[in-house]
């Protein structure tokens, strides 16, 4: 009697929820009846397999009391439960699909050696846990936990903490680090790596941890198609997000706050970032956001405060900055002359030293119904529309790009009368940078 791939594949599917290779029935249907017999087989094996997984328990009076041991003497699909303890490990090799969990949040300790975690199975998961004191190496990268060419590992609910790297995604695809806290003290860029790494990976998701204390809160570089959501990354040495040519990426919700600088997005195409904050990232060169020969992308909905910059473009075109709010920032906003087609909509800019920054004369980029709070204009008609235009770029702001010593004038009478004059009778200030339609009103962000 005949069966059909169809319904045997059906069957085995009941039999075990874990399988999820439904998707593929309809491959099944179009193979030749002696091949997908031989598929399925394969499939009753790789169910057996995994009904026969086990739970081995590590710490005192456990099964194990070492990790080591534990996954030495595991199996594919099996899991290993840490209970509370201290254990002195490193270089822990996870080769094959495992589960490893913490109960009482046990600590592992790599003592300055090497990685500690490394996981090289498709599959595998790590939680509850304390993953503190990595190697550190010009060489190599040591991390607390590493995931390496692999895909679908989950890591979460981990204390990662005074590590090189601390959670570091190698050529992956499909994986996550949800809601871990990701911690380290090193006071020097040189010797610090990133909370969060990752190389050369596709479909990475990075919700909700807390990260801080490293060179870069969360580092991507040749990533796609990843999402970043419901960050908190403070206190990092040089940005609380750092992206190189990494396209098609999503960031939203995010908090990048007492950083170098906030987030440096660089050679790089279709970003979405949207309902992050930009806060207090305050230093000579430091800024909210920095676009660097960036493309396509979105930028809304977003609040920048009290940054030394908002937002610094360099290079960077066909970007869209839409109902953002720019709150006592130095300068809310600096579009250098080689950025092109930038699109600033319906923002709030209020109490920022300076609205508009500029090097040149050349502007190619649009502005239109923007809140400006030292907007002096008028609205005759009441449509919530300012009669006549409002000019961003002060003189004296022109001033200070090509002599920073000048704002020791600032807020001087000096400083208030060129300003004044250049409004009435511009001359030296970009002539088409300017709002044609400047908001009455503030938006409500």
């Amino acid at each position: 009697m005949k069966y059909s791939s169809k319904v045997l594949f059906s069957f085995l599917i009941y039999l075990n929820s874990q399988v999820t290779f439904l998707k593929y029935s309809k491959l099944f249907n179009r193979l030749p009846d002696k091949l997908g017999m031989y598929l399925i087989l394969l499939l009753m094996t790789f169910c057996s397999y995994e009904l026969g997984a086990r739970n081995i328990t590590v710490g005192s009076g456990k099964q194990y009391s070492s990790i080591s041991s534990a996954i030495s003497a595991a199996k594919g699909g099996d899991t290993i439960t840490i209970y509370a303890g201290t254990y002195k490990e490193s270089d822990l090799q996870i080769t094959k699909k495992l589960t490893i969990r913490g109960v009482g949040r046990p600590i592992i300790d790599g003592q300055q050696k090497k990685s500690i975690f490394e996981i090289r199975a498709a599959g595998s998961s790590i939680s509850g846990l304390q993953v503190q004191h990595a190697g550190y190496s010009s060489m190599e990268d040591y991390a607390g936990i590493k995931i390496i060419e692999t895909h679908h590992v989950v890591v979460s609910d981990n204390i990662v903490l005074d590590n090189y790297f601390g959670i570091l995604f190698s050529q992956t695809v499909n994986c996550i680090a949800k809601n871990n806290t990701v911690s380290a003290s090193q006071q020097s860029t040189e010797i610090s790596g990133n909370a969060i790494h990752c190389w050369r990976a596709d479909s990475i998701t990075i919700f909700g941890n807390r990260l801080n204390g490293h060179r870069d809160g969360i580092y991507f570089e040749f990533v796609t198609n990843s999402h970043i959501e419901e960050n908190i990354s403070t206190h990092n040495n040089r940005y609380g997000l750092h992206f190189m040519f990494s396209h098609h990426n999503t960031y939203i919700h995010n908090t990048f706050q007492y950083n170098g600088s906030g987030v440096a997005v660089m050679y790089t195409n279709h970003v979405i970032m949207k309902h992050n904050l930009f806060l207090d990232n305050w230093g000579d060169a430091a800024y909210g956001l920095l676009l660097k020969e960036i493309s396509d992308s979105e930028i809304y909905d977003n609040v920048f405060k009290n940054n030394t910059m908002g937002i610094l473009s360099e290079g960077s075109s066909r970007i869209n900055i839409v109902r953002n709010s720019f709150i006592q920032n130095g300068w809310a906003m600096r579009i250098q002359a080689s950025s092109m087609d930038i699109k600033v909509d319906s923002n709030n800019f209020q109490s920022n030293t300076f609205d508009m920054g500029t090097n040149g004369s050349l502007v190619l980029s649009k502005f239109s119904r923007n809140y400006w709070d030292k907007y002096e204009g008028y609205d005759l008609n009441r449509d919530h529309i300012g009669d006549v235009p409002y000019r961003p770029v002060s003189l004296f702001s022109m001033i200070t790009e090509s002599n920073p010593i000048v704002m020791v004038l600032f807020r001087s009478l000096i400083s208030i009368l060129i300003d004044k004059a250049e409004r009435i009778i511009p001359s030296l200030t970009p002539e088409d940078l300017k709002d044609d339609t400047p908001a009455m009103k503030p938006y409500q962000i």
